[in-house]
This record gives structure tokens, C-alpha cells and sequence, in this order.
């Protein structure tokens, strides 16, 4: 029979077909309206700008309208035939029973029993054609699919398989490289890594906002974006590897903080800093290290400053995962977690303090970040602050004041308070608050050692430890400990109880006349004396 070529079609502008059109009008719904009953001898061209899958689809769907419209349908040609199926209105209306658009429906209703390798077939050229601005309409049906088999396969073997098509459960393919693949790695949950990280960043966003919605392990969620960023950085241009770290952010961002360790997040940001990622997930990436700030480590924290700034570290960076951690955890923060982070802050200022391009109100800001009740002991602030006074000796009297203010002197031991009183690094006024800081404490040791009276009905006395005084710049330290005193109804032991608080009330007595007589000295100058040589301070509480 004489095949007559009246229409041609320009596809895309990448190919030119010559065919029948009275065939191809008899299966297409869209010619058939644009050429209506035309039978002129004359050839008709139609230029199609968009069709879905380009030349190479267009070729197949001409195959099955001439012939008569068998084909064969498979995972690698599905997505494309239901595109151009749609496109080109090939439905029941035009053709009756034997049209494209209900043999691909048809096809896409089995998808629950395709074998996993044919899933990602599929899902592929999905991918291509979403790439190129084509949605198939398969696209969520099929990675809604694997999601579901990932959930049975976490659950049951991996090559579980029913005894009918109609029954409610899944069939996997035992016979293939990939199953058997599957099988072997089963004990794995992360068997699946490999096959999914072709994904572009699109479809790994679509599938991890679908895990997410079937409540699957957040664990292995997370374990999954941190493979797909790895993998992808082997090949990946700049703004690729961009992209696909917004999108692995993004992901861990919508998981419980609880699914991704500190360690893990601190290596993306690492990366991050010589990448130009948008400031959201830049924003999201901080949050979630600021709500784990109590499993950071000082090396994670010792973070370059950025290009262009001449402080050695980030200061800022640290602040604002602070400020994170803070409102993060707001009124649920516990004592443990806040003093594991003063502590770990303690020791970056320790650090960042020799720096000598760190500026004042930075230093301040690092200080009084974290509220007094975080800290029991302040004398590595002390320390810290010591250190900085005298690698910024140019500092004005005021601004060591604002330095000095921020302390907490009544967390300060007695040997800190000693130190500060005679470090000429300090203004007057501080020494001044030291000692009577301390002079408080032991005037409220002295009130309570006076007031107690042994109690012969009470098991619990007080036990007295001489404490030795430490020889150097006057200074001395009397230390008592609450204990249990077995004192007995011998009266030789009473004795020598009370004798001994007589004892200590002395001394107490003695050492605040020779604080008052220091105090009352250093009131009289605006200056700390001269002649007195700053001791090194011993790291009592650690």
C-alpha cells in the first residue's frame, strides 16, 4: 500500500519528519483538531517548539501510530510515551481502546510491582526529562514507590516476594545483579546509598521530604545526605557542589537535631566556608551547630576568620552559634549542658585572647555571652582577661574599667581576688571590688564561725581544718570544711572542740584587720602600688 507523506513535522528544530496525516491524525487528538477534515493534496507543516523528549520520542510515538498501536512499553520509555501521549491528546476520545495515553496509565498502575532496578530506570529518565523543563507526571509516583520499598525492605528481606500480583505486598527481583547485591549487603541500611546518589539535588530534596513524611529513620536519612554530598563532590563544579550543599542542609535541617552528631555538621561547614551557599542555609547550618554546643570541642571552634578581616579566628561565627544555642534551647537548657558549654567557651577566649587585632567589644561580646549562672568559677575568665590587658596595653583606663566590669567577682576564688588586688594591669577600682569581694566572704565565715555553738543532741558538728597561711604579698587563706564531728560526752573532747573554733576565730579576726589595713591603703593612692610583683595564680577550679 502507498504510504503518502502530506504533513511534515518539525520537531524542536532538531529533525524533520514527512508522514501520513491521515494515520497520525487518527491517533492524535491535537492534528486531528488543527487539520480538522482537510484532505487537500496540498502537504501541511507543523513545527512543534516543546515536545516532550525531543526527535528520538517524537520517532516512537509515529511507530505506534503506524503500527496500529502495538509498542512495546518499559521503565526506560515510559516517562517519555506518557509525555508525548499527553501532549499530543492520543486518549480513548480519538482512538478508542487502542490509544497511548490509557496503555502507559495502565503501565504506571503496576509500578508497585516493577523490580527495584527498574524503579531507578525510570526514575533516571524522569530526572533527564525534568532537567530539560519536561515533567512527565510519573515523577512522584515513582519516587513515592521507592520510598515505600526502602520502608518494607527496612523492615523484612529485601527479596520478600508474594505469590500473586493481587496480593497487598511488594515484589522485588531475586534474579538480578542488583538484587543479589541488595541481599548480600542486606545487614547494611545503607545498602541503598550507591543506586540513589545519581539523583540530582532536586529529586534528593523530593525524596527526603517523602522518607520524611513516612516517619522513616531519621538516622539513615541523615547518614544518606552526608554520602550523597560526598559522592558528588568527586566530579561537581562550584556551583554545583553549591547546590547540592543547600540541598543536603536543607534535608538535615527538617531532621531532629538529635539524628546528626556535632562532628558531622562542623565538617559541612568547613566546605562551606570556600563556598558562596545562600545565606538561609548558611542561617540553618549555624542553628543546628548552636543547638549542640555542649558536644563541640575548642579545635572544632578555632575557625579561620573569614578572607579580608585581621583577627586570627571567627569570633563571630562563635557568637552567633551561641546566640543559637540560647534561644535554641531557651528555658529547657540544663545546668549540665550550660556549664559544658562555659567551659568550652572559657577555653576559647583563653585562646582568642593573645590575639592582638581582637577588638574590645568582641572580647566583651565572647565574656558576657553566657549568663553568670553558667559559670560556678570564674577564674579562667581571670585568666583570660589578665592575658588580653596585657597584650592590648595600649587600652585606656575606661575601657579597662568596661574589660573588668564584666566580671564576677564574687565567683572568684581567694587567691584570684589576692592576684587581682596586686596586678597592675588592672584599674584601681578592680582591686579596690577584689578585696571587698573577699573581705564580704570571710566577714560571712567569721559571722558563721561565731554564731556556731556545739550541739550536743545533733550528730552533724562542725570539723575544723587549720588551714596553713600562704607566705607572699600578705596574703593568706583560711579554708573550713562542714563535716561530721563525733564528739563524744568526754568532756576532754569537748574541750578541745571548743578550743580550737577560739582558735580559728582569732585568726579570722587577724586576717581581716591586715585586709582592711590593705584596703584602706590602696583607697588612699588611684594607683596600685609599684613595689608589689604579680605572682602567678594557681588554677584552682578547673
Amino acid at each position: 500500500m502507498a504510504v503518502c507523506c502530506d504533513l511534515e513535522a518539525d520537531i524542536n528544530g532538531e529533525e524533520t519528519f514527512l508522514l501520513d496525516k491521515k494515520i497520525i491524525c487518527s491517533f492524535s487528538g491535537r492534528l486531528s483538531k488543527l487539520f480538522g477534515k482537510s484532505t487537500g493534496a496540498n502537504r501541511n507543516k507543523v513545527i512543534f517548539n516543546d515536545f516532550p523528549g525531543g526527535a528520538e520520542n517524537f520517532e516512537l510515538i509515529s511507530r505506534f501510530c503506524y503500527n496500529n498501536g502495538e509498542i512495546d512499553i518499559n521503565p526506560s520509555n515510559i516517562s517519555l510515551l506518557y509525555s508525548a501521549a499527553e501532549f499530543m491528546e492520543m486518549s480513548k476520545s480519538v482512538s478508542g481502546n487502542c490509544n497511548l495515553l490509557e496503555k502507559t496509565k495502565k503501565c504506571i498502575e503496576e509500578l508497585g510491582y516493577w523490580t527495584w532496578p527498574d524503579l531507578l530506570v525510570a526514575l533516571k529518565h524522569c530526572q533527564e526529562m525534568q532537567q530539560v523543563g519536561t515533567s512527565s507526571g510519573i515523577l512522584e509516583k515513582c519516587l513515592d514507590s521507592i520510598v515505600g520499598r526502602l520502608a518494607i525492605t527496612s523492615e523484612a528481606s529485601p527479596c520478600a516476594s508474594t505469590s500473586s500480583p493481587d496480593s497487598s505486598g511488594l515484589r522485588l527481583s531475586c534474579d538480578t545483579r542488583s538484587t543479589e547485591s541488595l541481599k548480600n549487603s542486606f545487614s547494611r541500611a545503607n545498602w541503598w546509598f550507591e543506586d540513589l546518589s545519581v539523583l540530582s539535588p532536586n529529586l534528593v530534596e523530593m525524596l527526603v521530604k517523602s522518607m520524611v513524611s513516612r516517619n522513616y529513620n531519621q538516622v539513615i536519612i541523615s547518614r544518606f545526605l552526608l554520602y550523597y554530598q560526598k559522592s558528588k563532590f568527586f566530579t561537581a563544579s562550584s556551583d554545583e557542589k553549591r547546590q547540592v550543599l543547600e540541598i543536603v542542609i536543607d534535608g538535615l535541617y527538617t531532621l531532629d537535631p538529635s539524628c546528626i552528631s556535632c562532628k558531622s555538621l562542623f565538617g559541612i561547614l568547613r566546605v562551606v566556608m570556600n563556598l558562596n551557599i545562600s545565606k538561609s542555609s548558611r542561617n540553618k547550618l549555624e542553628c543546628m551547630i548552636g543547638s549542640q554546643m555542649d558536644q563541640a570541642t575548642l579545635d572544632n571552634l578555632l575557625i579561620p576568620s573569614p578572607y579580608g578581616t585581621s583577627y586570627l579566628y571567627d569570633v563571630n561565627l562563635v557568637l552567633r552559634f551561641l546566640k543559637a544555642f540560647l534561644c535554641e534551647g531557651g528555658w529547657r537548657l540544663s545546668p549540665t549542658r550550660m556549664r559544658k558549654v562555659a567551659s568550652l567557651m572559657d577555653l576559647y577566649i583563653a585562646e582568642v585572647a593573645p590575639d592582638p587585632f581582637l577588638r574590645l567589644s568582641k572580647f566583651l561580646a565572647l565574656v558576657v555571652a553566657l549568663p553568670d549562672s553558667a559559670r560556678d568559677c570564674w577564674d579562667e575568665l581571670y585568666h583570660a582577661i589578665d592575658v588580653y590587658l596585657e597584650v592590648h596595653a595600649g587600652l585606656s583606663e575606661e575601657e579597662k574599667v568596661k574589660v573588668c566590669c564584666a566580671l564576677n567577682y564574687e565567683k572568684l576564688s581567694s587567691d584570684a581576688c589576692v592576684h587581682l588586688s596586686q596586678n597592675a594591669k588592672f584599674p584601681s577600682k578592680s582591686s579596690v571590688q577584689a578585696l571587698v569581694s573577699q573581705q564580704l566572704k570571710l566577714k560571712n565565715l567569721l559571722q558563721g564561725t561565731k554564731n556556731s555553738k556545739p550541739d550536743m543532741d545533733s550528730p552533724c558538728k562542725l570539723n575544723e581544718t587549720r588551714g596553713k597561711a600562704k607566705k607572699g604579698e600578705g596574703s593568706e587563706q583560711i579554708v573550713l570544711y562542714s563535716g561530721r564531728s563525733d564528739i563524744s560526752g568526754d568532756n576532754e573532747n569537748l574541750r578541745a572542740h571548743l578550743q580550737g573554733m577560739q582558735w580559728r576565730v582569732i585568726e579570722l579576726e587577724k586576717l581581716c584587720k591586715k585586709m582592711q589595713a590593705q584596703m584602706a591603703k590602696l583607697m588612699k593612692s588611684k594607683t596600685p602600688p609599684t613595689h608589689s610583683t604579680a605572682r602567678s595564680l594557681p588554677r584552682l577550679c578547673s
